[in-house]
């Protein structure tokens, strides 16, 4: 490949003067890679509600673009959201830096219907939508997650590890990039209890009836930004007797594992979008794994296609357990405290889940 530099004064520019509006009282992005030389090709990210070091979801993805920086050539730019009011101008600083691929990261996108406005008013751009969907637009790529699968494996390792057999779990928001956690949690911890005759109760989500425990979407900064709804949640749900916790809520496992620690009890929960115990190693001691969401890869996935020739396209991308999409981080320190019989269970269960003979949102 022909590697040279691309100069983007006039880019460089709108992008300082957006960051200066955007950025103020965000983090920084996490520190950019690359070599002198660049492939001319631009990616470009504008971020969900926080910044590019929330440890989750928006760091996920992000690190999408370091990597194809680093392994590609490409330049790369990206822009935090303070604020969902933010979306609007951080999109159309990106259309006037010429990015030759903008990724939106997150369903808050949909709000007020600005990710659909503006690729209907910007058909030249090319946008892929993390955790989003397409209504006609002809310039939007998808980037969707069967994350009930992965969850369903969680669900059947925290009914089996739990002691009182009373888990729990909530939300961040009340949409399906986040109740699809929470409905394949619940029913593979239902798997567990008609293989092994043990009733299992799961708080905080009732797929039937489409209710569940979600933080409060109108603070400030929305649900994902509720530190004290998720922590109260939490502390209620150990209180009823749960041993296991899901928060499917981006950054807020700190708050369950501030809830965890205030109880003194033996409680431990389950990460979601990156490999928790890892990425947050404070909360290793408690984390007995994570449902990733491999959003790094898929961000950089699109990119490489593109740079390879391949035509833009709407066609969604898929992150799945068979092409490793999604899956469970590894157990690290709680190996030698897990059942005899559970790893090679849970890959029986993901064989039965990537063959089709187990549906993960659906009764046993």
């Amino acid at each position: 490949m022909n590697l040279i530099t691309r100069k983007r004064a006039l880019a460089t520019l709108t992008l300082a003067g957006a960051s200066a509006l955007v950025l103020a009282g965000c983090g920084a992005a996490p520190e950019e890679g690359g070599g002198e030389e660049t492939v001319d090709y631009l990616a470009c990210a504008v971020s969900d509600e926080g910044n590019w070091n929330d440890k989750s979801f928006n760091q996920a993805a992000y690190e999408g673009l370091l990597k194809a920086e680093d392994e590609l050539g490409i330049e790369i730019q990206g822009l935090e959201s303070a604020a969902i009011d933010d979306f609007q101008d951080n999109l159309t600083a990106m259309v006037d830096a010429g990015c030759d691929v903008i990724f939106a990261v997150g369903f808050n996108f949909s709000l007020n219907n600005v990710i659909f406005d503006f690729a209907d008013a910007n058909p030249e751009a090319k946008i892929v939508w993390l955790d989003g969907w397409n209504q006609g637009q002809t310039n939007l790529k998808p980037i969707t997650y069967k994350m009930q699968e992965s969850s369903y494996l969680a669900g059947y390792l925290a009914a089996d590890y739990s002691t009182t057999k009373v888990i729990g779990t909530y939300g961040g928001g009340d949409f399906t990039a986040v109740t699809d956690f929470m409905d394949g949690y619940y029913y593979g911890a239902q798997a567990w209890a008609a293989d092994n005759g043990v009733p299992v109760t799961v708080l905080g989500r009732d797929p039937v009836a489409k209710t569940g425990s979600f933080t409060d979407p109108t603070v400030e900064g929305g649900g994902f930004a509720d530190t004290e709804g998720a922590k109260a949640i939490s502390a209620a749900q150990i209180a009823e007797g749960a041993d296991v916790i899901f928060p499917v809520a981006g950054g807020l496992f700190a708050s369950t594992a501030e809830a965890i620690a205030d109880s003194g009890k033996d409680v431990v929960m389950l990460g979601v979008d990156k490999d928790i115990a890892l990425t947050s190693p404070d909360y290793a001691d408690i984390t007995l794994t994570s449902a990733e969401k491999r959003m790094t890869q898929a961000v950089f996935d699109v990119i490489s296609e593109l740079m390879d020739g391949g035509e833009f396209t709407i066609d969604p991308y898929v992150g799945t357990l068979a092409n490793d999409g999604t899956g469970l981080s590894p157990f690290y320190d709680f190996e030698g405290k897990l059942s005899d019989t559970i790893v090679d269970k849970l890959a029986e269960l993901q064989a039965g889940i990537i063959d089709g003979s187990i549906d993960p949102l659906a009764a046993p």
